[in-house]
């Protein structure tokens, strides 16, 4: 018999299929320790959604949200007392209140995480109870699609209101979709995935989520960018939080995770709160409540990465909506109206658009090469400098062999030789050599290059504030600084 997963068939020798919840594509972290005052800050969907302003209305009260998938841990403390007992349709051998796989665990917990202390996960509708059904063995796996098509008729009969269905197929199941109808036409709303990018799981939205009628979910990040590893189609109909997800893990633990299957408990936790806030509203006004609320954070109108927009707690559960007498996902959304009033949408600061991935990725590579530019440049400069220093690092003459060779220097025609300089201070230990400006000897104003010995030595000179402005001095150190080996000091040095 042929084993159906969440993606599409893997060919395996067995052929058997991988499912393809976000367990099987999700990033899952090592179980992290039970730090759970500071596990409850790292829940940033919760600010983003705006959580708290939704809960001023409703928390789910008298609602049961099934979460048809790896079964639940009851035992884990953020559930304690939310779980209600369930069904196994992998082998019977439970109620639905064991997870060998964590997966569902980590569903259950975002939905309806308890409220009643400041540790742990904290579920989006707190008060509602979860309704485990368990379709997935050990191995993520489940033999076929009627499974699944069992367990939501289950569910229905046993008194969901919303299903979460975090899990599909590339392909098309007929008994999966008369399931789905089953639940639609007996007031309950379903919402499932729309699934992860895979190499062999197709492009297409999975089913059921691409069934008519089904609230289908992709994925955002932290700054409401549609997430590349979601995938899309004109099926989508909501967006939500989908990556850098912690969450309850069986034992006691948490996993931080990604994927679709974690946006999907999100918008089943809002449908939680609407029908908590309107308890007489049927299932077509709820879809159609989310649909008018939803923030349009792509391009205008419904696309296929966000559907119609970011699911919006906080507007479904206080704006103004016109009723419908249809499910919109069933006969095409035709109302026309957006909802009003209420307040908008949470801490988010720029609205995104289908190129900003792109001018992202440019914008960093062409800092990445500006950057490697100026470092370049800097280190070429630096080498420029380095060796001019270098070469024009002042070696000081011995004071008798330099007056000797200026001594001897022609000068111009005609013009008198310049004053001798005067005597130094008592107990000075500087010597001032007047220059010409025009001999031959000057290379700049600020140095001078004579030659002693086949070597060429270079020394600054200054003008000297006492003579005439074409007279420039020269600098002389302390005698205890003459190279070895020259001359003794000449005349006014001690």
């Amino acid at each position: 018999m042929s084993r159906m997963g969440i993606g599409s068939q893997l060919g395996r020798a067995s052929t058997r299929v991988l499912l393809a919840l976000a367990l099987a594509l999700a990033v899952l972290a090592p179980a992290l320790p039970a730090h759970a005052d500071s596990i409850r800050d790292q829940q940033w969907q919760l600010s983003m959604l705006r959580a708290e302003e939704a809960w001023s209305y409703a928390r789910g009260e008298d609602q049961i949200v099934a979460v048809i998938d790896s079964g639940v841990d009851a035992s884990h403390p953020d559930l304690a007392g939310q779980v209600l007992p369930g069904a196994d349709f992998v082998d019977g051998s439970t109620d639905g209140r064991t997870d060998v796989v964590g997966h569902g665990t980590t569903v259950a917990g975002l939905i309806a995480g308890r409220d009643d202390d400041s540790r742990g996960v904290l579920g989006l509708a707190p008060k509602a109870k979860i309704l485990p059904v368990r379709v997935l063995d050990p191995d993520n796996e489940y033999d076929s699609a009627e499974h699944v098509a069992s367990a939501i008729r289950w569910a229905v009969d046993h008194g969901a209101t919303v299903i979460n269905l975090s899990l599909g197929s590339a392909d098309t199941a007929a008994s999966l979709t008369d399931a789905v109808h089953y639940a639609l036409n007996r007031d309950v709303v379903v919402v499932a995935c729309d699934g992860n990018v895979s190499n062999d799981r197709g492009t297409q939205v999975w089913h059921p989520a691409r069934e008519p009628g089904v609230l289908a979910v992709s994925g955002v990040n932290r700054d409401g960018q549609f997430w590349s590893g979601s995938l899309q189609g004109p099926e989508t109909v909501l967006a939500a939080p989908a990556v850098e997800i912690t969450g309850a893990a069986p034992g006691g633990g948490y996993n931080a995770m990604q994927g679709t299957s974690f946006a999907s408990p999100l918008v089943a936790a809002t449908a939680a709160l609407v029908r908590s806030e309107f308890p007489d509203m049927d299932a077509k006004n709820v879809i159609n409540r989310l649909i008018k609320t939803a923030w349009d954070f792509g391009p205008e109108g419904q696309d296929s990465e966000y559907g119609y927009g970011i699911v919006n707690p906080t507007r479904a559960v206080s704006a103004e909506v016109a009723s419908v007498d249809t499910n919109p996902l069933l006969h095409g959304d035709d109302t026309g109206s957006q909802a009003t009033g209420g307040p908008d949408m949470p801490s988010l600061q720029n609205k995104a658009d289908p190129s900003s991935k792109e001018r992202d990725r440019i914008g960093a590579t062409v800092s990445i090469i500006a950057t490697s530019m100026l470092l370049f440049t800097a280190v070429v400069i630096a080498v420029i400098v380095m060796g001019v220093r270098r070469r024009r690092r002042p070696r000081f003459e011995p004071d008798s062999l330099l007056a000797a060779r200026l001594a001897t220097r022609d000068h111009l025609p005609g013009a008198p030789m310049p004053p001798p300089p005067p005597p130094p201070p008592p107990g000075s230990t500087d010597t001032t050599v007047f220059v010409p400006p025009a001999q031959s000897v000057v290379n700049s104003d600020d140095q001078m290059t004579v030659l002693l010995d086949d070597d060429q030595e270079t020394v600054f000179i200054e003008p000297h504030p006492s003579h005439a402005p074409n007279h420039k001095t020269e600098y002389r150190p302390p005698a205890s600084s003459a190279f070895p080996g020259s001359p003794p000091p000449g005349p006014g040095r001690q």
